[in-house]
């Protein structure tokens, strides 16, 4: 039978539940268990799919097409396990299918209530597509006392019964704050956060504590009484260089051993850890250091970048140097001065987007990087932004541009698929009325890469798939018109008719693909694209 262990939050957010839900996941591999990894999310929201990046952070995607919290590429990419569309469900999902329900009359008329119908749709999203995994990890969103996350406490308090004893239990993350006046660690906050958690009924099985200092053993000892917990169950939960060694640093602190034992499971063998242990000294002691400029439009919140960020970081592995980011802001590149921002810079990426902001400094950004020899790699919006540059300055397009942004007066090299209908080369414009969520090209789609392309030799096979979130493409229409310039569509779609892959053979280091990469790079397997571009800003911080 699956086991179940329900990680909750309390005292304030984002103390890295995501983080301990995925180290937590690896530890458990280590130790030869198989798992999988849900998010519960208590916002009204569908899903992130239109949620801002400022508010939400990253919205991750899956390879069946789901648009899902940033934590479950957390969760890929500490355990290697592909995420679905069943493994992230919010409270806007879960009463948009109650109340469908209720208007197909399949209550019979009956009152529709949080209890037992919205917490038993909860339980059986958690219980969904087991598949004879040893250990589930279900997190859930937001803090304890939170009052739209109550459904998902009682939903999981019930659950904790039904699964039976020994089935399942409660791991809580709080926080052990330090106050500088006082020179010492608060244990109350975590006590009230574990009393919220009482009343209704959820007894912690397991106490993480994160801490910025050290916590003595009179704290823990404490806390254990308190909270009721054991003393050896109340974990510390230190601040470390790098998230990959997070899974070593609870190792460390004995959390896996006291999953097991509150399992009553055998935890005396040694995890074999070694992954983690090379990851951790490959960032800890790189042997040189390169800086890529990432030229975007949410620069000012790095968690909507995340899984790129992180991607960079795995490229820096594959490499063994440390990869320093330098934000950019697009709309500098609008500016004549945008030049300073790009002294020591040994790469620039533009990395995807929605909207018409920052656009034109992204196109300015390809234009530096082709002109001035510098690697470059676009992704998704960056690419169709290189493109439009490349129609503009290489091949006399003087009115390239995307039909995102204008619907008259352009060449529309970048447009929606379905206005690409019209023989006369003009855009046909949509007057329906459509949906923003869950309409665009997503999840995985496969690729023809051109043998001899310089991205076929990255991947080492012509044959690939790769996770989409789009809704406009580069016009197949004008690729021979790009192709006599000396652009190289390097990698379409299986009928032809969509441009996923784009590069200049004359330039050291020049792609874009319409896909996104980051989402499927893991430090203990980076991905090819990242690790060569890391690799092409090693190459050019030598030339400097």
């Amino acid at each position: 039978m699956t086991r179940y262990i329900f990680i909750t939050g309390g005292v304030v957010s984002s103390l890295g539940k995501g983080l301990l839900s995925a180290s937590l996941g690896a530890l458990l591999q280590a130790r030869g268990y198989s798992v999988r990894l849900r998010k519960l999310d208590p916002y009204l929201n569908v899903d992130p799919g239109t949620m801002s990046p400022y508010q939400h952070g990253e919205c991750y995607v899956t390879d069946d097409g789901a648009e899902t919290d940033l934590d479950l590429g957390h969760y890929e990419r500490f355990t290697g396990v592909s995420s679905r569309q069943s493994d992230n469900i919010t409270s806007g999902r879960i009463y948009q299918q109650i109340i469908a329900k209720e208007r197909r009359g399949d209550y019979l008329g009956g009152t529709v209530q949080v209890i037992p119908h919205v917490t038993d749709a909860i339980k059986e999203f958690a219980l969904a597509e087991q598949d004879g995994i040893d250990f589930m990890l279900c997190e859930i969103g937001g803090t304890a006392g939170d009052i739209e996350a109550m459904p998902f406490m009682e939903a999981i308090r019930q659950l904790s019964i039904e699964l039976g004893r020994g089935n399942s239990i409660f791991c809580h993350l709080t926080l052990v704050p330090f106050l500088a006046a006082a020179g010492e660690l608060k244990t109350k906050p975590t006590q009230h956060s574990v009393k919220e958690l009482r009343s209704i009924g959820i007894q912690p099985d397991i106490l993480v504590c994160r801490a910025e200092h050290p916590i003595p053993d009179s704290e823990r000892r404490k806390m254990s009484l308190f909270c009721n917990v054991p003393e050896s169950a109340v974990i510390p939960a230190l601040d470390v260089k790098t998230i990959y060694e997070v899974p070593i640093s609870y190792h460390n602190e004995g959390l896996d051993v006291e999953v097991l034992k509150a399992f009553g499971l055998a935890h005396k063998a040694e995890p074999d850890l070694s992954i983690w242990e090379d990851i951790v000294d490959r960032i800890k002691n790189p042997e040189g250091e390169v800086t890529i400029a990432v030229v975007g439009k949410y620069t000012i919140l790095p968690d909507a970048y995340k899984s790129l960020t992180e991607a960079l970081v795995h490229g820096g592995v594959a490499n063994k140097v440390k990869v320093n980011i330098k934000w950019i802001d697009a709309e500098l590149f609008e500016k004549e001065d945008a030049i300073d921002h790009l002294h020591g810079i040994h790469a620039i990426l533009v990395p995807g987007g929605f909207g018409r902001r920052g656009t034109e400094g992204k196109i300015a950004a390809a234009r530096f990087a082709r002109e001035k020899k510098i690697p470059y790699f676009g992704i998704c919006l960056g690419m169709q932004m290189a493109t439009v540059e490349a129609a503009r300055h290489l091949a006399g397009i003087e009115d390239a541009g995307s039909s995102e942004f204008e619907e008259r007066g352009i060449e529309p090299v970048v447009g929606l698929i379905t206005e690409w209908t019209r023989d006369d080369g003009t855009v046909e414009q949509r007057t329906e009325e459509t949906d923003l969520g869950g309409t665009m090209r997503l999840g995985a789609y496969p690729a023809h890469l051109k043998k001899g392309s310089k991205i076929a030799e990255i991947y080492g096979e012509l044959e690939i798939s790769e996770r989409h979130r789009h809704r406009y493409e580069v016009n197949v229409g004008y690729v021979e018109r790009l192709e006599k310039a000396g652009v190289v569509f390097s990698g379409m779609s299986p009928d032809g008719q969509l441009p996923e892959t784009m590069e200049l053979p004359d330039h050291p280091w020049f792609i874009g693909v319409q896909y996104h990469p980051e989402l499927k790079s893991k430090p203990f397997a980076p991905h090819p694209l990242f690790a060569s571009f890391v690799a092409a800003a090693l190459k050019q911080s030598r030339l400097v």
